[in-house]
């Protein structure tokens, strides 16, 4: 067996940094406690559109670190080949026609990056991928990138936990409200709403949109850019679209059951914060989003609301992860990103190498919370 400098660590967080994390220790033989507050996958994981890619433009050093997650989803892929919660049927995205369009100027920037992308005219696309309302693309075209695909993250997590409990992990849900111990400046533990209390050598923070307020706690500062988000999931609808689309008005992916889950950044902007912290979401931004979704789909079909979900989407305010060790307090580690599920699985396995060694490994130098010193 490895020799580790921790034999302990607790993981707050049921989303699937969290769960990968968690995982990730208990297969290097670290004994982990992962701790949330709630049901597993109940806060962002749960009502994310789960899109597996890097296209479009971001830094040098994030676009790899999303190749190398897209890379441990392949894998994934080929020990479940015939799992519904996972596929690579590729991503269909276009911009609006006016001067926002930026469709050649991304092609031309995916193509020399070597990532796989084909720029596509409407009559091209349903050889290219089924299911597609071509009336509803753009004149200057779309890109289509057959390498991409989804996850379905509340299956993914079902799946990674029993692992990790087969493995002796151990798990506690609905915990309320978790704080990190800290003394003498290094971790000691965490205690929680409901009165437990978890001693460990290190602690991972993986709770999605609450990180940069429970890092303040302890003087340091991580910006936050975090919106609020709404995803829509429709009852299930026998249609042939297998990519997720990506548009100036809605994103579409489908779901395991035949259903698809929606969002865009406008029907974002319509939710409404109330006083108490709760959230409303109007019946006409519901059935907006679902108007919307039929017009981009092959026959425009009436879709009709299943359910939705709508909550903080974390994103820092830089819009670059947040991965690693906590200036100043030895042991005491965060994750914090955007593209959760591009990123879960390598952000779980390289966190839990940092943790368990005190290696810093090279893919995660950029990301590190100390950059905001």
């Amino acid at each position: 067996m490895p020799t580790h400098l921790v034999s302990k660590v607790v993981v707050v967080g049921g989303g699937i940094f969290g769960v990968s994390s968690a995982l990730h220790l208990s297969r290097l033989g670290i004994e982990t406690i992962l701790v949330n507050d709630g049901p597993l996958a109940s806060g962002a994981s749960g009502r994310s559109l789960a899109w597996l890619n890097s296209a479009r433009v971001r830094s040098a050093e994030y676009h790899r670190l999303r190749m190398v997650g897209i890379d441990r989803y392949r894998t994934l892929s080929a020990k479940y080949p015939d799992a519904a919660w996972l596929r690579f049927d590729g991503g269909l995205t276009w911009d609006a026609d006016d001067v926002s369009n930026e469709i050649m100027e991304a092609f031309a920037h995916e193509k020399s990056l070597g990532y796989d992308a084909r720029h596509l005219r409407a009559g091209d696309i349903p050889s290219a991928t089924p299911g597609v309302a071509v009336n509803a693309v753009t004149p200057q075209g779309a890109i289509f990138n057959p390498g991409e695909g989804w996850v379905d993250l509340p299956a993914l997590i079902k799946l990674l936990v029993a692992e990790f409990v087969g493995r002796g992990g151990q798990l506690v849900t609905d915990a309320g409200r978790a704080t990190v111990t800290v003394a003498d400046g290094r971790v000691t533990g965490v205690s929680t709403a409901t009165g437990a209390t978890f001693a460990a050598d290190a602690v991972l923070l993986a709770t999605g949109s609450e990180v940069p307020r429970t890092v303040a706690q302890t003087g340091q500062h991580i910006p936050d850019g975090t919106p609020i988000a709404l995803l829509v999931r429709t009852k299930p609808a026998a249609l042939p679209l297998r990519a997720v689309l990506n548009t100036p008005r809605v994103a579409v992916r489908p779901t395991p059951n035949g259903a698809l889950a929606l969002d865009s950044a406008w029907s974002e902007e319509e939710v409404i914060v109330n006083s108490d912290g709760t959230y409303g979401v109007k019946a006409s931004t519901l059935q907006g989003l679902l108007e919307e979704a039929s017009k981009v789909l092959e026959g425009n079909p009436k879709l009709e609301l299943e359910s939705y979900g709508v909550g903080p989407k974390p994103i820092p305010g830089d819009g670059e992860p947040v991965l690693g060790r906590l200036n100043d307090i030895e042991g005491y580690y965060v994750a914090f990103s955007h593209s959760g599920a591009t990123l879960g699985l390598i952000a779980g396995e390289l966190l839990a190498g940092e943790i368990a060694t005190g290696n810093e490994h090279p893919l995660l130098a950029n990301f590190r919370p100390a950059r905001f010193a």
